[in-house]
């Protein structure tokens, strides 16, 4: 845990002085895109991502590798289907949908000031139906992605190398 909070005190460090949010090279990402910005598909969407990013952060819990976290997400893509299905059983929602992990498009996005280039970057990709509606992504290893309630039912999705800038700057 000490070497894990030294590396987050040099990388914050190194963030504050380039005055952008850098992710890492060997990151997986972690993308949903939902078939419209319709209102039940951003719902849907946003089902999903709970579902599954809930899944794989149990998987990958312990994992300080990506190497370990590559075969883990491979390993458990039937499950991570099945969590799927289940949601999409459950909410009565019968468009197919695409699970693919590898090295897939992002386009370049800038969010709260930060810019992310558009390109190719290794990842888990769920796409429900058509994939044309605004889409949801974080970073799964290293573990970027936290969950933090906010008031009433509203969860938001936050970057722990975000917070770590908020907290220092």
């Amino acid at each position: 845990m000490i070497i894990i909070g030294i590396f987050a005190f040099y990388y914050v460090v190194g963030i504050v002085s380039s005055k952008a949010i850098k992710i890492p090279e060997d990151s997986i990402r972690f993308r949903v895109i939902p078939n419209s910005n319709e209102k039940q598909d951003q719902e849907v969407k946003l089902l999903v991502r709970d579902e599954v990013q809930g899944y794989i952060s149990d998987i990958l819990q312990d994992v300080d590798n990506i190497e370990l976290s590559r075969a883990l997400i491979s390993s458990n893509l039937s499950k991570i289907n099945n969590k799927i299905d289940s949601v999409l059983e459950k909410e009565e929602y019968e468009l197919p949908y695409k699970v693919n992990f590898g090295l897939n498009y992002f386009p370049a996005k800038e969010y709260k000031g930060i810019k992310y280039k558009e390109g190719y970057y290794e990842s888990l990709v769920i796409t429900l139906g058509k994939g044309e509606g605004d889409n949801w992504w974080c970073v799964l290893f290293p573990p970027l992605c936290l969950i933090e309630a906010e008031e009433g039912d509203s969860v938001e999705y936050k970057s722990y190398v975000k917070e770590l800038l908020d907290r220092y700057v």
